[in-house]
């Protein structure tokens, strides 16, 4: 019972939030998408991960386990996604991303913090610094078969995470006033990130929901078992192992829809997985987490 109330606790206000988002829409309010999402990926969550590395207390040796971990696990994700696409006859263009990429930051950060506090978070910020790269270098290539991987060096994201590896690499610490501007600025990001998270399912139209209840169930068994492995073979902590499973069993993110809707792949299909996962995830988190905790 003590497990069940401290899982309830944890995804609870992940879930509220977005559900949130979802009835602001329902009930005819105006959310600019575009506009709230540029907010928040130029400068809210490039605050939050320079200020959450530059401030973590995770020693250096665990922080670069954990990073190959996760390397190496997206690598298998990939791999292990281009084998499902192909077996099953799936469009690669489609569904290769968003079977390998979960929504690390709208869902993974924040289950993160309240599941392990900031030492998780630090992990997941982490996770998710490799993941983007990975979503903006591979994940946008297999869909546009045209941008050059240099781009990603163009995202506030990656800078941040770059910068924050240098800051916590040599120590540094930046003056408290911008320390204190920086996370004010940051503490924005989880809010901003689920609300608009609950916003965007509420607009997307899911379209042959069984197909895309298979594919979601796949995608969650295939990653959920690398991380699994992985963490084990990594001999990751307790935290970073939970927070590794965690972040690689996210529900397919909106920026893939968002992807496929640029490069002119099969957005619908795209918007199809996204709903149905994250409506999954709602299920298979809280269980993922009562095992992991």
């Amino acid at each position: 019972m003590d497990l069940a109330l401290k899982v309830i606790e944890i995804t609870a206000p992940v879930f509220l939030l977005a559900g949130i988002g979802f009835l602001w829409v329902r009930l005819g309010f105006e959310y600019r998408v575009q506009f709230v999402t540029r907010l928040s990926m130029t400068l809210a969550v490039p605050a939050l991960i320079f200020v959450a590395l530059m401030e973590t207390e995770i020693p250096a040796q665990s922080l670069s386990q954990i990073s190959i971990a996760a390397i190496v696990a997206y690598a298998c994700a990939a791999f292990g996604a281009w084998c499902l696409v192909r077996l099953t006859g799936l469009e690669v263009r489609t569904y290769l991303a968003p079977i390998m990429m979960g929504n690390t930051g709208n869902i993974g950060l924040p289950l993160a913090f309240f599941a392990y506090g900031d030492e998780g978070f630090g992990y997941a910020v982490v996770v998710f610094a490799v993941s983007s790269i990975f979503a903006f270098t591979f994940g946008v290539w297999t869909v546009a078969r045209t941008n050059s991987p240099l781009t990603m060096f163009k995202e506030p994201m990656v800078a941040a995470t770059l910068l924050g590896a240098l800051f916590l690499w040599q120590g540094w610490q930046t003056p408290p006033v911008v320390t204190n501007t920086l996370s004010l600025l940051g503490q924005m990001a989880i809010p901003l990130m689920l609300i608009t998270l609950g916003v965007a399912v509420a607009r997307l139209t899911p379209q042959n929901v069984s197909r895309s209840l298979w594919v979601a169930i796949a995608k969650i068994s295939l990653c959920v078992s690398i991380g699994w492995t992985l963490g084990l073979w990594f001999e990751l902590p307790h935290v970073a192992f939970g927070i590794l499973v965690l972040q690689l069993a996210a529900p397919a993110a909106v920026t893939s829809y968002l992807i496929a809707e640029k490069y002119e792949a099969d957005a619908q299909a795209v918007a199809g997985l996204v709903v149905v996962s994250t409506l999954l995830s709602v299920v298979t988190l809280p269980l993922l987490l009562s095992v992991v905790l």
